[in-house]
């Protein structure tokens, strides 16, 4: 188990909303939670045996020996900028996009990146066994320790480097946050149909799981991908009610009609 022992968590959304029950759960103490919202830090203490919720992202004098920044991108460096730690502290990043040396700004701390590579909600269990990590380190001594870390509360630990990070999360938006549009749009268009969301429930799984299986480009099926012109523009037409969605549709049916040329 990695030597660190004392956490602080910096951010209260639903990274570290989960991201910190699990590392307690591997046996870590989560000593204390920073958020600009402190009603959201309160929450999250609540659920943690030894957390506070602090005021300030100062843990200079304090037994934390790691912290985390789990905050939105936007802000990342903002924050960055705020904490102070003792020196030999390691300070990580969870984002996706956001390069390691965006944390150079803390002095005295050891800094790396802990990138969970999964969809969170606060509503909804994750099994953190089974979340890809990520992790990236300014030394070999702090990535080390930081792979032993991530293999306490995970069983898929890779190293990326920031330039590979930033294409997996491109890579990642496509498959989550892209499709996951598209899946609210279709129950939209069943809900004003009157039909039930779930109908297309097991559409989406086989689609998923054929995905998982296959080369998706070499499996794709569907109007575009067969040329059925009246079935498209009868689709466009019923579409004219949703400009934006038609949009959607126009630019996905060219780069399928594009992919099978």
């Amino acid at each position: 188990m990695s030597h660190y022992k004392n956490i602080a968590l910096i951010g209260a959304g639903n990274v570290a909303w989960h991201l910190a029950q699990a590392l307690q759960a591997a046996g870590h103490r989560v000593s204390a939670i920073y958020s600009r919202t402190a009603a959201h830090s309160q929450e999250l203490a609540q659920r943690l045996p030894h957390a506070i919720p602090v005021s300030a992202p100062d843990f200079r004098g304090t037994s934390v020996d790691a912290v985390f920044l789990a905050v939105p991108d936007a802000a990342l460096a903002t924050v960055a900028a705020e904490v102070k730690v003792a020196p030999g502290t390691l300070v990580v990043h969870t984002s996706g996009s956001q390069p390691l040396d965006v944390l150079q700004t803390i002095a005295g701390a050891q800094v790396g990146v802990f990138y969970p590579l999964q969809t969170f909600s606060k509503s909804k269990p994750v099994d953190f066994e089974q979340v890809p990590l990520l992790v990236e380190a300014q030394d070999e001594a702090t990535l080390k320790e930081l792979e032993l870390l991530a293999q306490g509360i995970s069983r898929q630990v890779q190293r990326v480097d920031s330039a590979t990070r930033k294409k997996l999360h491109l890579a990642a938006v496509f498959a989550c946050n892209f499709t996951n549009h598209l899946f609210g749009i279709s129950q939209q268009l069943l809900q004003e149909a009157q039909l039930p969301k779930d109908l297309l429930q097991p559409l989406i799984q086989e689609t998923v799981s054929k995905a998982a299986q296959h080369d998706p480009f070499q499996v794709q099926t569907g109007p575009a991908a067969r040329r059925d012109e009246n079935v498209i523009a009868a689709h466009q037409h019923m579409l004219e009610a949703h400009p934006r969605y038609l949009e959607l549709y126009k630019a996905l049916t060219q780069s399928i009609r594009a992919g099978k040329e």
